[in-house]
């Protein structure tokens, strides 16, 4: 059985104000960012203008602040899948995330 560490409070706090400040920076279709958390898992939900939630993606902590795992949201399929980011690795800053679920989920959208 593996230990799977839950995400320190520290991280959950620094990791919420990343997401908040690069959403408030770059994607201004959303209209707030609501990140939950469960053990080792970010779940990050974008707010659109008119209070429509759009899961965006899942994060996943290895022990580092600073590099994540990372998830897309699958309308189609209602779950997230393990995904490379745009970078193309598959883990990576908050922001990087971020940016690669908003970019598949935002596109079209008008700001």
């Amino acid at each position: 059985m593996t230990f799977v560490a839950a995400i320190p409070e520290s991280t959950k706090n620094s990791l919420t104000y990343r997401l908040h400040a690069h959403a408030k920076d770059k994607w201004p279709q959303l209209a707030d960012l609501q990140v939950r958390y469960r053990a080792n898992l970010a779940y990050v939900t974008g707010v659109l203008p008119d209070g429509e939630q759009l899961p965006l993606c899942r994060l996943r902590y290895g022990g580092s602040a600073h590099s994540f795992g990372f998830a897309v949201y699958s309308a189609a399929k209602d779950r997230y899948e393990d995904s490379a980011l745009l970078t193309g690795f598959s883990s990576g800053s908050p922001q990087d995330a971020l940016d690669t679920a908003c970019t598949i989920h935002l596109t079209g959208l008008d700001p």
